[in-house]
């Protein structure tokens, strides 16, 4: 079992709070102040997940500039009031960021007994396996 400090459960409820924020929010046609409070929350959770100096290590690194200025010009967009543009923009955003986890996130969830059966199917199958392949490190 992994032991998590407090500092670490409380970010983990923000983070899980952005993710519902934001999914809410483009369920209800990209609601402008649930997109931003998911936008805050996730932000703010992931910071204390991790940690401010990592964080920051994280979105500042040199070679994830330009991701990291997709995702928060996306963030930045979204609070000014166009919510379908900074949507998409921190789509890329996040892909380019996190591109590096998705092979282990593939990997796991084949593992997971249902949802690895419909990973496994033909069509589907070919798609999980260019998402899953990684030809840059994190």
């Amino acid at each position: 079992m992994i032991s998590l400090t407090d500092s670490q459960k409380i970010g983990m409820g923000l983070t899980g709070f952005g993710v519902f924020f934001l999914f809410f929010g483009m369920m209800l046609f990209f609601d402008k102040a649930l997109l931003a409070i998911g936008n805050i929350l996730f932000v703010s959770g992931l910071s204390f997940v991790i940690g401010l100096e990592r964080t920051f290590r994280f979105f500042f690194q040199r070679h994830k500039v330009k991701a990291t200025s997709f995702f928060l010009g996306g963030v930045l967009v979204v609070l000014l009031g166009w919510p379908i543009v900074g949507v998409v923009l921190e789509i890329y955003g996040f892909f380019l960021l996190f591109r590096g986890f998705f092979p282990v996130v593939v990997g796991f969830i084949r593992r997971v007994p249902v949802l690895g059966s419909l990973l496994n199917l033909p069509g589907i199958s070919a798609l999980v396996d260019k998402v899953g392949e990684s030809n840059t490190m994190v």
